[in-house]
């Protein structure tokens, strides 16, 4: 009983979290690919309300990967300024601002790992804001890995492990959590295919997946899932599986589409 407790309350810790995120994409480039990833791990901390990605227009790599990330819902800011630190000094302005008028966050997750960034997690610390980095391998600084704490540092290539992992300690951290059964996970991705495909996005299993949790409290990923035999699926990839087999959904490589 002392254990159900626990869990419930830090699921209700966990929903009453508010998130940033901030990301330079000019410093971490290895995040291309993981945009995901990087949501679902900030989902399960809390709710996002504020996801950055930072680039600069000149350089074809940077807004190809700033327009995979918009896939999944991340607003784009571009800094086409060339000028040293010119990306750097635009994500402290806005993330500053942004905390200034949302004194409800709590959780500020910064991708980079440059050291010109010290000022900015030393005044979220300040403020009592925990400070999560993710930083490119080989080019981390060590001083910023000592500001922030081990345990709050990850490089960008932990992602899957990191979600993974958050995956496996999911049904025990929901036992008294709603669930929604296979036919309601049915209807709420019916309507993210729809919704992406009316925003002219690609209906990619990420983005599905997003809209899915925005669409319905109730679901918090393919765990909370329940099939009539109380059987879950171990990722979303299996539930998609299940979808076509039901012939639910039609699916062409990492894209879903309705019958």
């Amino acid at each position: 009983m002392a254990y159900a407790n626990q869990s419930f309350n830090r699921q209700t810790s966990q929903q009453k979290n508010s998130i940033g995120i901030f990301a330079d994409i000019q410093n971490v480039s290895s995040i291309k690919g993981k945009g995901h990833l990087l949501l679902e791990f900030a989902q399960s901390k809390g709710r996002i309300g504020c996801k950055n990605v930072y680039y600069n227009s000149h350089y074809i790599d940077q807004v190809s990967t700033k327009n995979e990330l918009e896939i999944f819902g991340m607003k784009g800011v571009d800094v086409p300024d060339n000028s040293e630190n010119s990306a750097d000094y635009r994500l402290i302005n806005d993330c500053i601002n942004w905390v200034a008028f949302n004194a409800s966050v709590n959780i500020i997750i910064l991708v980079l790992g440059d050291w010109d960034y010290a000022g900015l997690i030393c005044i979220l610390k300040a403020l009592g804001k925990k400070v999560i980095v993710f930083a490119q391998r080989g080019s981390e600084s060590s001083e910023l890995i000592k500001l922030v704490g081990n345990d709050n540092f990850y490089f960008v290539d932990e992602l899957p492990q990191l979600v993974a992992n958050s995956n496996k300690t999911q049904p025990q951290n929901t036992a008294l959590v709603s669930q929604i059964n296979y036919n309601e996970a049915i209807e709420y991705m019916t309507e993210a295919i729809n919704t992406a495909l009316s925003q002219g996005k690609p209906t990619v299993f990420g983005y599905v997946n997003t809209l899915m949790r925005q669409h319905c409290n109730k679901y918090q990923g393919f765990s909370s899932i329940s099939m009539p035999d109380g059987k879950k699926f171990k990722n979303f990839s299996q539930f998609v599986n299940a979808a076509v087999r039901d012939r639910k959904v039609q699916r062409e490589g990492q894209e879903l589409f309705l019958i």
